[in-house]
């Protein structure tokens, strides 16, 4: 993936006369210090399925885990299209992310160790690293169990709501 800085586009026709693009590092900050993201997949019928979740920002990915039976894995099994976004539940302040993007499962294990140290030392959420994915500390799955799933999701778009005076909305996008 290229690493350059990407480069926000100001979208006027949702933004305040006055407004400014907020800079690469205002978003990528609020990736890395907000714990809880809210996952939207599609199902087989198009229905959306939106759910809250615990995400990591490692590298200009963001991670999250999952049980190979929960909708969130049997839409992403179907079709890796998915948004995960965060913010703040004030409408005049505050800056909301969307990232957009597939989903990838991750099963290398060096990627799967630095992830497990991360979710405990950010989240206080042990997992163990087994071939796969993730299991939850002392339990023994059964031979052909699926491990819990874990995937990455690299940014296509991103788009910033800058919440209070001024509004702004800003798209930045990322090498396909």
């Amino acid at each position: 993936m290229n690493e350059s800085t990407p480069v926000p586009e100001l979208d006027h026709r949702f933004s305040d006369a006055d407004a400014h693009p907020p800079s690469w590092r205002e978003v990528s900050a609020v990736l890395q210090e907000r714990q809880m993201f809210w996952l939207s997949t599609a199902r087989a019928d198009g229905r959306p399925h939106a759910v809250p979740l615990p995400a990591i920002w490692h590298e200009r990915v963001l991670y999250f885990a999952t049980g190979v039976t929960e909708q969130k894995a049997v839409n992403l099994a179907r079709s890796s299209t998915c948004v995960l976004s965060t913010g703040t539940a004030d409408m005049n302040s505050g800056l909301d992310v969307a990232v957009e993007s597939d989903a990838e499962r991750v099963t290398d294990p060096t990627t799967l160790h630095r992830l497990a140290a991360r979710w405990l030392a950010e989240l206080d959420w042990p997992y163990d690293v087994v071939s796969g994915g993730f299991a939850h500390p002392g339990s023994d799955p059964e031979p052909g169990t699926e491990p819990v799933l874990v995937f990455a999701v690299r940014p296509t778009k991103i788009l910033a709501f800058s919440k209070g005076t001024p509004f702004s909305q800003t798209r930045f996008r990322f090498p396909g």
